[in-house]
């Protein structure tokens, strides 16, 4: 199954390398019995760091790399001779990726641009040689400093998909079927909640050869906020979609109420979700007339919306020009 590639969360267990010691050697050679300090600085401890690769779109390479482990930094040596920095681990990620501490949930960076670099966890800095210590009153030190110890981290990386525009609704509101008809996306499709458990992402073709990108994020439902259904790992995807598409089927008891519990869902979440461009697709809409159409209009006041139906084809290059004008609004 293709769903099953789709990977948008892993935690995985980050040691960075230890820096190398300073040396303490004294300079000795042929001609001199007694000279003075050279030992070089210890080399830095490998970083694990993240980086951005637009080839790809999933975090499935990661899933079964549990320890990712750099290299020790190498210890300093004579005649002012610095260690080799340790080699550093370069973890390559899909755009749009947020690196957490496991521990806390801190939000510690997000992966915005392709070869776009951030250290995850830093190395031990490699310790000072023993010709750092020398002064007019301690003229041959025979100590040089130990290099730091590396960090052992638990890390979390998760993914939130980057499209023009999201598709929200309740679980089985059409969402799978309006991209099928639209896109060559081929997502799971069933009568019955939760048929689509990752996102699936559609390429939309336009005229003049033109085209955006639709997600079909998976059905949220009352309380997804709060964690309740698969809830907070469905609304980060809607995070980073330009246009929000609320889908909401035309034999659903209360249209206006059902499109405000999914705001309210958006707005627990995060309330700049509601900055967003949105639009009101009412489906299923070839088994409403014109009359009802209009009472419909009428309950709904300002909010900007469209009657669809994907499987009759109704109004679906019109849902295609209103999603162009919005993706493309000032």
């Amino acid at each position: 199954m293709a769903n099953s590639n789709f990977i948008d969360y892993v935690k995985i267990c980050c040691r960075s390398g230890k820096g190398g010691a300073g040396s303490a050697h004294l300079h000795r050679d042929r001609l001199t019995a007694k000279g003075g300090p050279d030992g070089g600085d210890g080399g830095r401890g490998g970083h694990i760091i993240v980086k951005g690769n637009s080839q790809l779109w999933t975090l499935l390479h990661l899933k079964y790399r549990k320890h990712i482990i750099a290299e020790a930094g190498q210890n300093g040596g004579a005649n002012h001779s610095s260690g080799k920095e340790g080699e550093d681990q370069i973890i390559e990620v899909p755009i749009g990726t947020v690196a957490k501490d496991a521990d806390t949930g801190e939000q510690l960076f997000e992966i915005l641009e392709d070869g776009e670099e951030q250290i995850l966890v830093s190395g031990g800095r490699g310790g000072l040689g023993n010709s750092h210590f020398k002064s007019s009153t301690h003229q041959t030190p025979r100590y040089a400093q130990p290099g730091e110890p590396g960090k052992e981290e638990w890390k979390v990386l998760e993914l939130k998909v980057l499209a023009d525009v999201g598709l929200v609704g309740f679980p089985n509101a059409g969402k799978s079927t309006l991209l099928s008809v639209i896109s060559a996306a081929k997502p799971e499709i069933a009568n019955y909640p939760f048929t689509t458990l990752t996102p699936n992402l559609g390429m939309i073709p336009y005229r003049d050869h033109r085209s955006f990108v639709m997600a079909d994020i998976p059905g949220i439902i009352e309380g997804a906020h709060e964690g309740k259904g698969l809830g907070l790992r469905f609304l980060r995807h809607i995070e980073r979609n330009s246009v929000l598409l609320f889908l909401v089927p035309a034999d659903s008891d209360d249209i206006l109420k059902e499109y405000q519990v999914l705001l309210n869902e958006l707005k627990e979440h995060n309330p700049e979700l509601l900055d967003k461009r949105r639009i009101l697709a009412i489906s299923k809409s070839d088994m409403l007339d014109e009359e009802l159409m209009e009472e419909m209009s009428a309950s709904l006041g300002d909010v900007k919306h469209i009657y669809i139906s994907s499987v009759a084809q109704h109004n679906i290059t019109e849902l295609k020009d209103l999603l162009w004008n919005e993706i493309n609004a000032k």
